[in-house]
């Protein structure tokens, strides 16, 4: 990739996103092309840095490391939306703590007495929490004070995109018809945003594979409750029974959360698949394709480790 060469993102989620900056920034011409800006998906995210159930590890953590590391600096700036915040995250079964959670700043197991009822173990750490839509607004001014185009229209393929240099597929969940790609499957997820009634810690409860999460986040006047993962349904319509069970289950946790009144439910599909996929094709024209999607639930996580790499596999051209 040289200087002004005309770079092609699909998909204006934080992936997309935060790649265009990370190439726009590096001095290529940079065009994104979405059907929605910001995408539906990244909006409805909490959001909480954690590199949770997404492979392959070893490039997981790499690219999460390096995404915690600019979080840390963006939190510098409140109109990022990005703060580091401490909070808890339990088990009631005890699971075995993740080796990123004993890396993160404030780490320390819970004593009993900081645990809610029902929890048998926790510890407790300091993260970067965003609160998207001020993030994604962030990166949209910051994309565009870099001299980068947002075109919004639905593409039926990466060839209706258009002429350019390369082409940055970050298409998250579109990436299944756009590519095809077979393996690419939704995992819903649902929040309800509410009224904060004092919280400044987050809290989150180690649910492995349950569609029924348990997690809220503080966001200033608001705090975003989660939530749900329901495998394979893709269909962005609020779910008014879902919406109870999770504020039952906030409530239960934190009392406080019982008379907070609902200001939106926030839903998305997460674009799962079996490994995160950032790789180069070149097509059978001769385009160069990078892929940058399939990060399921980490999408935010892995944001600009995966951008990174992303420009350094064009740069290789």
């Amino acid at each position: 990739m040289t200087a002004g060469e005309r770079v092609l993102v699909v998909g204006a989620g934080v992936a997309g996103l935060t790649t265009a900056v990370v190439l726009a920034e590096a001095g290529a011409s940079v065009h994104v092309i979405a059907e929605q800006v910001p995408g539906a998906t990244s909006l409805a995210a909490g959001a909480m840095w954690g590199p949770y159930l997404v492979e392959p590890k070893d490039k997981v953590d790499q690219w999460g490391q390096r995404s915690f590391e600019i979080f840390r600096e963006l939190a510098q700036n409140p109109a990022t939306g990005v703060r580091l915040t401490s909070g808890i995250e339990a088990s009631r079964t005890a699971e075995a703590v993740p080796d990123w959670a004993t890396t993160l700043p404030g780490f320390r197991p819970c004593e009993r007495g900081e645990l809610p009822a029902g929890f048998t173990a926790g510890y407790r750490f300091t993260v970067p929490l965003i609160d998207m839509p001020t993030y994604l607004d962030y990166l949209l001014h910051r994309l565009r004070d870099a001299g980068g185009v947002v075109e919004q229209r639905r593409l039926t393929s990466l060839s209706d995109a258009g002429p350019a240099s390369a082409i940055v597929n970050c298409a998250g969940l579109g990436a299944c018809d756009l590519v095809p790609d077979p393996d690419l499957r939704p995992i819903r997820g649902q929040h309800v945003v509410v009224t904060n009634p004092g919280l400044t810690e987050f809290f989150s409860e180690d649910t492995g594979l349950s569609p029924d999460l348990l997690c809220f986040y503080p966001h200033g006047d608001t705090v975003v409750l989660g939530g749900t993962a329901i495998e394979g349904e893709g269909d962005l319509a609020p779910d008014d029974k879902a919406a109870v069970g999770i504020l039952a289950r906030c409530a239960e946790v934190e009392p406080r959360l019982a008379e907070a009144r609902v200001l939106e439910h926030r839903i998305g599909a997460r674009p799962t698949r079996a490994t995160v996929r950032v790789e180069e094709e070149v097509r059978e024209d001769g385009t160069v394709v990078v892929h940058n999607y399939g990060h399921g639930g980490a999408g935010v996580t892995l944001s600009w480790g995966c951008a990174e790499e992303t420009r350094h596999l064009l740069s290789a051209e």
